[in-house]
């Protein structure tokens, strides 16, 4: 992803508060931010495009693109002669590029799993408070009943071991869903292995709509979503104000999935969101 100046004004235009026509702000990263429930885009023919989470939205370019400040960035991009010191000022990167320093991506686990790692064996089993990074996924194998869960929030992930009693009738590889631009080689990597994945995130609108629009889309029948036996309880626990604040980014009629549309409809009547995080201090032996 990039931020091309047209879509840099428009997110300035978002900023201030402004409605602007879908078709004036097209590009993958405005894509990536309705997904991401930062901009809301409504409307079937007529579609328009509302910023819903400002400070979601500073957040996803500094963490994404290393833009720090989008005003800057604008007045950068409109002068020829800036300077790379002026561009550091402005993003992390004197380029202002968007090359990767690593590919590849995080997993983890609680149970030693054996695997393979261009052509040798390799134990994941990382020790508390550590995690191993896969940069050459492309000879990553992993044995074909284990399977891949996806974990949305960082805290669950570095804390996964807490969580075990979710995930007793599986074997799981848990992999980190951050940082978000290695997505496209996990993609890659699942498509190129029969194991199955699920995927673990929160438990309302925002996260069904980053399983659907991520993974699903991707990876058709061999992705799950990932719901507790007790979420018709758990969800009464959940936060009132999320819902309110979040919009549908996905189309439900496409949803094959009995099991999700449940969980739609049972979050719009508990009216609710729960945060996965949740369940690592829930009791395991509910």
């Amino acid at each position: 992803m990039k931020l091309s100046l047209k879509i840099a004004k428009a997110l300035v235009q978002l900023i201030n508060g402004e409605s602007i026509p879908n078709s004036l702000a097209k590009s993958s990263l405005i894509d990536a931010l309705v997904a991401e429930n930062i901009i809301h885009r409504k409307g079937k023919h007529k579609k328009s495009l509302k910023l819903i989470n400002e400070k979601g939205l500073h957040t996803f370019l500094a963490n994404q693109l290393q833009i720090t400040d989008v005003y800057s960035y604008i007045s950068l991009k409109e002068n020829p002669n800036a300077t790379r010191a002026e561009s550091t000022k402005i993003t992390t990167d004197s380029k202002i590029s968007n090359e990767r320093a690593f590919k590849g991506f995080l997993v983890n686990s609680y149970t030693s799993i054996t695997a393979e790692l261009n052509n040798k064996q390799i134990i994941i089993n990382p020790q508390k408070g550590s995690f191993i990074f896969i940069y050459d996924y492309e000879s990553f194998k992993i044995p074909k009943e284990v399977t891949v869960v996806g974990v949305e929030n960082t805290k669950n992930f570095s804390q996964i071991n807490k969580q075990k009693y979710l995930f007793n009738k599986v074997n799981p590889l848990f992999i980190s869903r951050y940082p978000q631009n290695q997505s496209k080689d996990f993609i890659k990597w699942m498509k190129s292995i029969p194991n199955n994945y699920m995927h673990f995130g929160d438990f309302d609108i925002a996260g069904i709509g980053i399983y659907i629009n991520e993974y699903k889309k991707h990876l058709s029948e061999k992705a799950s979503l990932f719901i507790p036996k007790n979420i018709k309880i758990d969800l009464k626990k959940g936060n009132r104000e999320r819902y309110d604040k979040q919009r549908i980014n996905f189309k439900v009629d496409d949803i094959q999935e009995p099991k999700v549309l449940d969980l739609i409809e049972l979050i719009k009547k508990e009216k609710k969101g729960l945060d996965q995080e949740y369940y690592i201090n829930t009791n395991s032996q509910r």
